[in-house]
């Protein structure tokens, strides 16, 4: 038979109104209490309905992810990170997609937010950079986490990162400076580098981590050998075009792609062009996604756990709806994609 609110009451030896105050998270809950409701819960594998919950009060089990993102790995990798997360802590979730460019951006999250009764956002790049949106969710009291592409500046003296704040940041810089650094170490010195949208941070990270390297390594940075792209393998066909044509004279030994179907794109135009790879030519992606794994040969890249990253933005927003006397002290704040060395990139 099906467990019942009335069954944890007894178990736990409170009445059902206890039972359902502990369940709803109310902050007047006493922590004794609080621990023997959810031991009840947890040894009864007691699973609330939802949508009972969200209809009998004022308080909402039902958090959003939002994201304009084309690339339908990263999507689902998100996706399934924070579903995993909703179903430990008893919520649902509505999964929106949005276009970051259009005019009327900001309205429809309003109207979503009221329509679906959120009691949270997590916000993926780059509308987890747009700050007309975090004014909104700010002015209406919604609670959100960020995933960012960046650095951290808010540490603690002893290193900690404050969880109070709303972020959770993937440190692209450090990755791309890790590949290019690698690339030097077999011996490169003219790498290209193919960019992806203008607009996202990532972009401007992953840019700046393969420059300082270069600076760092006393090699002298040329603009000429950046190219202005986006997130796509037509990008990365394009881009690889633009350096390996014949008529180019900058003759480059390397290519960094700024994500891996930009390398793809970049690894097929090469081959078009009957480059050897990686023989005349290494290529570098970035994400290790699918596509890292689907070119011959497969590329090098950098491993970001993208599950794993919305797993923790969840859990720290989860913490934020709770209120601090449930504080995740496990949530890790601060993810470094690491680099995964793989056949499409060698010594010259």
């Amino acid at each position: 038979m099906k467990v019942t609110i009335n069954d944890v009451a007894k178990l736990a030896g409170v009445s059902m109104k206890t039972v359902s105050r502990v369940i709803n998270n109310e902050p007047s809950v006493r922590k004794k209490t609080y621990d023997t409701v959810m031991g009840a819960v947890k040894e009864l594998n007691y699973q609330p309905n939802l949508a009972a919950r969200n209809l009998a009060g004022t308080s909402s089990f039902t958090i959003g992810l939002v994201y304009d993102n084309p690339n339908a790995y990263y999507v689902i990798d998100m996706q399934n990170g924070v579903l995993s997360r909703c179903r430990k802590e008893g919520y649902e979730l509505v999964i929106h997609p949005c276009h970051y460019h259009d005019d009327n951006m900001v309205d429809e999250f309003q109207t979503m937010i009221k329509r679906s009764r959120l009691a949270g956002l997590v916000l993926t790049p780059p509308l987890s950079e747009q700050n007309d949106i975090i004014e909104l969710l700010e002015s209406m009291g919604i609670e959100y986490v960020r995933i960012l592409s960046g650095r951290p500046h808010h540490e603690s003296s002893n290193g900690e990162v404050d969880t109070r704040k709303n972020c959770i940041y993937v440190n692209d810089y450090a990755a791309s400076y890790e590949i290019t650094e690698h690339l030097i170490r077999h011996g490169h010195t003219k790498i290209a580098f193919l960019c992806g949208d203008e607009e996202h941070k990532s972009t401007s990270e992953r840019l700046k981590g393969y420059q300082d390297a270069l600076k760092d390594s006393k090699i002298a940075l040329d603009d000429a050998l950046v190219y202005q792209g986006n997130y796509s393998f037509e990008s990365g066909v394009n881009g690889a075009k633009h350096f390996l044509d014949k008529g180019n004279k900058h003759c480059i030994t390397a290519l960094m792609g700024g994500n891996d179907e930009i390398a793809a794109g970049a690894l097929f135009a090469a081959r078009l062009m009957n480059i050897a790879i990686p023989q005349s030519l290494s290529i570098t992606g970035f994400e290790d996604s699918p596509f890292s794994k689907q070119t011959w040969p497969k590329l090098t890249t950098a491993h970001q756990e993208n599950d794993v990253i919305s797993q923790h933005a969840a859990r720290l927003l989860f913490s934020k709806i709770r209120g601090p006397r449930n504080l995740d002290k496990e949530i890790l704040t601060v993810f470094t994609p690491s680099m995964v060395v793989r056949e499409s990139s060698n010594s010259i």
